[in-house]
């Protein structure tokens, strides 16, 4: 049920990213930039995310899909940027060049600077029949949320935190904010557009903060034990920056026992909602656990 859902909405996200990015021409070197740099694979988990919530409450996805491609644009614009030089150094994501590999140092810069100012422009210029004063309050989350309280101040210190030992609460940051700030944003806004009473609000928050934490715990794990065929990356990067990850602090197999408790009080977190409302949600859940990339 889980991989139908995901690539059905995955096709949905992919062709309304194609259709708005179809849109932009000049200069050229961008708007192809941009274009490879989103539509460069990738799981769609944020944006679906979104779509889920609205298929929660019965809503129209048109209502959110401008949302939902802005999010994928932000993502993909802090990959950009994450893999220059000055700071992953990474030559492939997704198995692919990365985007300053394929088009340039100082293209792959303003290719990220302009996937994220254009997602601002798009979430206006395309949503309809959502009300002002909501698009105004996602507008703000998103800002503050991708900003220095939340994905860039998580990346800030974790470039801060290289080669060094940092504690377990500085680590809980970076997570929080690097990752869990943009897979949190998607479940606030499908909730603000669907009018959530605030027990389901914050359900649906404690749920986006857990699964953000699982996600990372996860990834701390692949980077020592995936595959490149699978992750679409060289592994061993945090261990040759000598990040503090959870398997520095608790070795990989606890770290795996930490991640199954995450995942269950992710999938506990939901009680209030229909058990059949949200299976898809539990299913998510376990997914982003065993995960492979």
């Amino acid at each position: 049920m889980l991989k139908n859902h995901l690539q059905s909405k995955r096709k949905l996200i992919d062709s309304k990213i194609e259709l708005y990015l179809s849109k932009l021409e000049y200069p050229n070197v961008i708007a192809e930039g941009m274009r490879y740099s989103v539509l460069n694979g990738g799981k769609r988990l944020r944006p679906i995310l979104l779509l889920m919530i609205l298929d929660l409450y019965e809503k129209d996805l048109e209502l959110g899909l401008p949302s939902a491609v802005a999010i994928e644009l932000i993502h993909s614009y802090s990959l950009v940027h994450d893999d220059l030089p000055a700071l992953d150094n990474d030559d492939y994501r997704r198995g692919k060049l990365t985007t300053h590999k394929k088009f340039g140092e100082a293209e792959a810069i303003l290719i990220g600077d302009a996937l994220l100012t254009h997602s601002f422009s798009l979430i206006v210029d395309e949503t309809k029949n959502v009300e002002a004063e909501k698009l105004l309050k996602i507008i703000g989350m998103i800002s503050r949320y991708a900003g220095i309280n939340g994905m860039i101040g998580g990346q800030m210190v974790d470039i801060e935190s290289e080669k060094k030992k940092v504690s377990l609460e500085t680590l809980e940051y970076i997570h929080a904010n690097k990752t869990g700030k943009l897979l949190k944003l998607p479940v606030e806004i499908g909730a603000i557009i669907s009018d959530a009473s605030k027990d389901e609000y914050e359900a649906l928050e404690k749920y986006a903060e857990l699964i953000g934490l699982a996600f990372q715990i996860k990834d701390d794990i692949l980077d020592i034990e995936g595959e490149f065929e699978k992750i679409g990356k060289p592994i061993g990067s945090d261990l040759e920056l000598e990040k503090t990850t959870y398997p520095s602090i608790f070795g990989l197999e606890k770290s795996k026992d930490i991640l199954k408790e995450v995942i269950e009080k992710a999938k506990n977190s939901l009680e209030l909602f229909p058990s059949e409302k949200v299976l898809i949600f539990k299913e998510l859940a376990d997914y982003i656990a065993f995960r492979e990339n």
